[in-house]
């Protein structure tokens, strides 16, 4: 995995966070937290995405994302475990799995349009 994917990675956890900040944030330090990882998540969603296919980044993004959140629901937030929506974040995951899979990692360097 190239630093470019690292990124994305790396952007889709601080997506996690910056949505549970949305719903739970209730003073300034919190609302402060959500904001840095909004700009943290966002920038490298956007450094990633000049050099990879930007849809591609986007759906791992998104997909990785809407993941993490589910997952910390169930584990920090006492959202209750329901079968049928851990086998569409299993599909979700391999949609995902498989856009990474078929997409071409020749890194492009700065293209100006």
């Amino acid at each position: 995995m190239n630093t470019e994917w690292v990124k994305v990675v790396i952007a889709a956890f601080f997506e996690v966070f910056w949505v549970i900040g949305l719903k739970h944030a209730d003073g300034f330090w919190t609302w402060a937290g959500t904001v840095i990882a909004i700009i943290i998540s966002f920038y490298l969603m956007i450094m990633a995405g000049r050099k990879l296919p930007v849809g591609t980044v986007y759906a791992v993004f998104v997909g990785l994302g809407t993941t993490g959140t589910v997952f910390s629901d169930i584990v920090f937030f006492g959202e209750p475990f329901q079968a049928p929506k851990a086998i569409l974040i299993f599909i979700l995951l391999a949609g995902v799995i498989g856009l990474k899979l078929v997409t071409n990692d020749i890194v492009k360097e700065g293209a100006d349009t």
